[in-house]
């Protein structure tokens, strides 16, 4: 689903709208057919949907979109917000060499990718390397500067790109 959504959609012959929205009967019927799921139903994706540990799709008037990750050509809008003053981001010692010199770029994805938390940016960081970097962000000084900030879900901010002067390595 994830696939479908965030990264290739003309592979089920899905159209994703302006913001990433599709029809759940659309998803569904593009599952049946693509991943010979063919017991596969609308309440099921409601279902998974409400019971993931990690909200990464909502489901709004019988449409269903991802929330962030987005690898897709073109850009999923997002309103803007204010973010919380601090924010984390997790990745590898190698990666974060980079970032103290270019600050931090959405790279293959839409957005950086922000964590309201310590803990959760270990996790992100750790898919990158064993011992992950834990960089503080300063968002709430960078959104004051002209940054962008978006909502992704209640543990995930996205933003544009971070420049270096808002990351803090120290800590």
């Amino acid at each position: 689903m994830s696939h479908a959504l965030r990264h290739e959609p003309w592979l089920y012959e899905l159209e994703l709208d302006e913001a990433g929205w599709v029809s759940v009967q659309s998803l569904v019927e593009a599952l049946r057919l693509e991943r010979g799921w063919s017991s596969l139903t609308v309440g099921d994706v409601e279902a998974m949907v409400a019971g993931a540990g990690k909200q990464r799709h909502e489901i709004r008037g019988g449409r269903i979109r991802a929330l962030y990750g987005h690898s897709l050509p073109g850009r999923i809008d997002r309103v803007p917000a204010a973010p919380p003053v601090e924010l984390f981001h997790g990745t590898s010692p190698a990666a974060a060499e980079a970032i103290r010199v270019d600050g931090l770029h959405p790279m293959g994805r839409q957005y950086v990718h922000l964590s309201v938390d310590r803990d959760t940016a270990r996790a992100v960081g750790a898919r990158k390397a064993p011992e992950p970097v834990i960089l503080v962000v300063a968002a709430g000084a960078a959104a004051e500067a002209g940054v962008v900030f978006y909502v992704g879900n209640e543990k995930v901010w996205l933003a544009d790109e971070v420049p270096a002067r808002f990351v803090d390595f120290g800590r």
